[in-house]
């Protein structure tokens, strides 16, 4: 995906998803696109800690921890298995539209099982719902290569047997008036 200002200007920004990237990962971000708002993009400065913040927003209230690690900064699931990671030193090049985001899910970075990048100028709103989709682990879901697993339970105790009791013994009737006494 590619932003234009119009049809004969320099790309504002661009985004690029891998192939397995989930259908609602993708849904959700042609449906940003389509609602028109949030093009939220400066063409020409850098990127800057608001910027960032705001599109990272829904992983820091998601419980997501950031590392700083020279140049990058991180945000990694609490289960290790997606994250995103920021590029300072390519944000400051904003004449080049260079992958400054990689969004990723997966065993670990360096072998996701798909990633979505995008250039310094993506919009940030852009991005935050980006976020947020990943946060709630909508992201995360992959196709299934087995049938699910089947689990049975086991009983552990018996259930409670009744106790043997004498069958009961016939009700003893009077009848009075007739002057008859006798079981029923």
């Amino acid at each position: 995906m590619a932003a234009y200002e119009t049809p004969v200007s320099d790309r504002m920004w661009v985004l690029t998803a891998t192939g397995a990237t989930p259908a609602p990962v993708l849904e959700g971000l042609l449906n940003h696109l389509a609602d028109g708002d949030g093009w939220d993009t400066a063409i020409g400065t850098p990127v800057d800690e608001k910027m960032v913040t705001a599109a990272t927003q829904p992983l820091s209230d998601a419980g997501w921890k950031h590392t700083l690690d020279g140049r990058w900064i991180r945000w990694r699931s609490p289960a290790g298995d997606a994250g995103v990671q920021f590029d300072a030193f390519t944000a400051q090049h904003p004449s080049q539209n260079l992958a400054t985001w990689t969004v990723w899910a997966g065993l670990a970075p360096d072998r996701p099982a798909w990633t979505v990048t995008a250039s310094p100028h993506i919009p940030s709103s852009l991005l935050a719902d980006l976020s947020e989709t990943l946060a709630h682990e909508t992201g995360l879901r992959r196709p299934q290569t087995a049938a699910p697993e089947r689990r049975t339970s086991l009983v552990t105790s018996l259930p409670a047997t009744p106790r043997s009791r004498p069958p009961p013994l016939p009700a003893l009737h009077t009848d009075h008036q007739h002057g008859k006494s006798g079981a029923t």
